[in-house]
């Protein structure tokens, strides 16, 4: 593998699933998505059948409360043997560009290795690759779980850069018309169409690498977002699966702790394969993450108290349909924020106008992490798509939230000024839109 610290990049050797395998049943969604759905990965497990999938590697999170999790993962780690011993991998080396077609146009990527002693998810982080949303601790265990000691990753992890000149993956289009792809197939559930294309080394392997540089450039990156010279840069920020990075920061620092490092530096759990996304493609569009609380206790009036919470700086009115509800909410600009509400007996929108945050999601979350603390409901969900925030909110007993989109062009500046932004802020698209599993890697 060629590495390249000053950039944090290395140069991957990917595995594919041998010719003649049906893709579309092997690649499955983020496991991440659909998490109140059950019924949607019931429906991936019908169509996949006894055929090779990602599916067998994967922990789909609407079953992390399930019974036996420790089953799955011993399950899961089994599968991934298998599929070693047995040889059903083939080795592709070098960069993989990647177009996606989605519900917004053709999404590119490039399949590379990050450097993770270039990575700190870390509230108040200065290095080269950085969290944009706050990391929740208690998600990484499981994941370490899984991941430790397993003989290979398989990702869903998108990472964004900061180019709008799009020097970095734009010369890559030309590959389409040079080579026959690497695969080219239609993905499973309607989502879409995934085509790859191997990257030679050479002159376009060269131009990536001198690319990345180049944003990298310190003079130029403090140019760029009017900072102070020797502000530390930001290349890369987390777009998805930012606790799937962070699982295997934690078990890379364990591994150097235990080891002398001098033996382990070239190790493959320095790295991880991610796919690199230019922020400025026109057919990444952010889409806001909704909340959902289930099961409000009896006898809690959450409009009283978000009144109380934000010292009477708050106001509930009700809307006379969710169209226009939503319609007052994607339209708001500045303060009062407008959050969207969702129940049983109708909607309406809370207006907020106690300083604070500077985005309606972190208004809201902030009152939600007490509300939630106070037992005040059963738990709580970040859900994708209007319908399905709408289909759970009006259950009895559930409060659903609409949040506005978060605006993207700015957000390596907030990142490098303010840190990350609340958890759960934006999402890269709908559910069916994020990246799905097909690539491998070798951790062992």
């Amino acid at each position: 593998m060629r590495v390249n610290p000053a950039i944090g990049l290395a140069v991957p050797e990917i595995l594919l699933p041998r010719t003649g395998t049906n893709l579309e049943k092997w690649a499955v969604v983020a496991c991440d998505q659909y998490t109140s759905e059950p019924e949607y990965w019931e429906r991936v497990a019908a169509f996949v059948g006894d055929a090779p999938s990602a599916l067998n590697l994967i922990f789909p999170e609407v079953y992390l409360d399930a019974p036996n999790p420790e089953g799955r993962i011993a399950r899961i780690r089994d599968s991934m043997q298998a599929l070693v011993t047995g040889h059903f991998f083939e080795a592709a080396e070098g960069f993989v560009y990647v177009e996606r077609t989605t519900g917004t146009g053709n999404r590119k990527g490039l399949l590379a290795c990050l450097d993770l002693e270039a990575y700190d998810y870390r509230k108040g982080a200065r290095s080269l690759i950085r969290a944009t949303e706050g990391t929740i601790l208690e998600r990484i265990p499981p994941r370490v779980k899984i991941r430790d000691g397993a003989p290979i990753e398989i990702p869903h992890i998108m990472v964004l850069v900061d180019d709008p000149g799009d020097s970095v993956l734009g010369p890559l289009g030309r590959l389409k018309d040079a080579q026959t792809p690497l695969y080219d197939f239609e993905l499973m559930m309607g989502a879409g169409r995934l085509a790859g294309y191997r990257v030679p080394s050479g002159p376009l392997e060269e131009g990536v690498l001198d690319a990345l540089a180049a944003l990298a450039n310190p003079g130029a990156f403090a140019s760029k977002y009017d900072l102070a010279p020797g502000t530390p840069v930001l290349l890369y920020a987390m777009g998805d699966g930012n606790h799937s990075l962070a699982t295997a920061k934690t078990i890379w620092d364990k591994t150097k702790a235990a080891a002398d490092p001098a033996a382990v530096w070239n190790s493959p759990l320095r790295f991880a394969l991610v796919e690199i996304v230019n922020l400025h493609d026109r057919a990444l569009v952010f889409e806001p993450i909704h909340r959902v609380l289930f099961d409000v206790a009896p006898g809690r009036n959450l409009v009283e108290e978000a009144h109380a919470f934000f010292g009477g700086h708050c106001r509930y009115s009700q809307s006379r349909s969710p169209f226009l509800m939503r319609e007052e909410v994607d339209g708001q600009a500045g303060r009062p924020h407008r959050i969207g509400v969702v129940t049983a007996g109708g909607c309406g929108i809370l207006d907020v106008v106690a300083e604070g945050s500077q985005l309606p999601v972190g208004t809201l979350q902030v009152f939600l992490d007490a509300f939630l603390k106070s037992g005040g409901a059963r738990g709580i969900d970040y859900v994708h798509g209007t319908e399905a925030l709408e289909a759970l909110g009006q259950k009895p007993g559930n409060v659903g939230f609409h949040l506005p989109a978060t605006p993207k062009n700015g957000l390596f500046k907030t990142v490098i000024v303010d840190g990350a932004l609340p958890r759960k802020t934006f999402s890269m698209g709908e559910a069916w839109e994020k990246r799905f599993y097909l690539e491998a890697r070798r951790l062992i």
